[in-house]
């Protein structure tokens, strides 16, 4: 974990006590999703958080639900030039030219692979399982600004790589009851 969220024993540690963290360690972090919308999410707040903390990104959660349109792949496919202007002009999420056009750019990627493949979750488990690394070489073919840190990060907060949880953090048993990805081999 990198821009100041520590590794997953500190973090689970740390984590329930903060109002900021707590939430999130709880009941997201980790935990399986298949919503397109979640894990277009997540996704976006990971390339975001590249170079900056998690907790800038908690903090900014809500203002970039509402400047992507609720994570709304087709609405975020659309967006023009006036988009990434208001967006660039926008103090409650990160202004960064590169990520607001990787967001873009990625929500047209994942309209492909929902026509390829039926759904970003369809096209995730269809790749399943892979080593990180694997990983990492997948999606830099696939979309834009995802790093290794990025691709990591992403897929252990959606349960396909382990490692989100300590496995003596009680989240780490409500999370392996629910069979995520990473407990299930093909």
């Amino acid at each position: 974990m990198t821009g100041g969220r520590e590794m997953s024993a500190a973090y689970c540690l740390a984590a329930p006590a903060s109002p900021l963290h707590g939430p999130y360690h709880d009941e997201e972090y980790g935990f399986p999703a298949r919503d397109e919308s979640v894990l277009f999410e997540r996704l976006i707040l990971e390339i975001n958080q590249a170079g900056l903390s998690w907790a800038t990104i908690l903090r900014k959660r809500d203002a970039f639900r509402a400047a992507f349109a609720d994570f709304d792949v087709d609405r975020v496919a659309a967006f023009g030039p006036d988009d990434v202007a208001r967006l660039m002009a926008d103090p409650g999420i990160i202004r960064n030219r590169l990520k607001i056009a990787a967001t873009i750019d990625n929500a047209r990627r994942i309209q492909e692979l929902r026509r390829d493949q039926g759904s970003f979750a369809a096209w995730l488990d269809a790749h399943h399982p892979r080593s990180r690394e694997e990983w990492v070489k997948l999606f830099k073919k696939t979309f834009r600004f995802t790093g290794g840190e990025i691709v990591n990060e992403f897929l252990m907060s959606l349960g396909y790589l382990d490692g989100a949880h300590d496995v003596s953090c009680p989240v780490y048993a409500r999370i392996a009851a629910l069979a995520p990805p990473w407990a299930i081999r093909r």
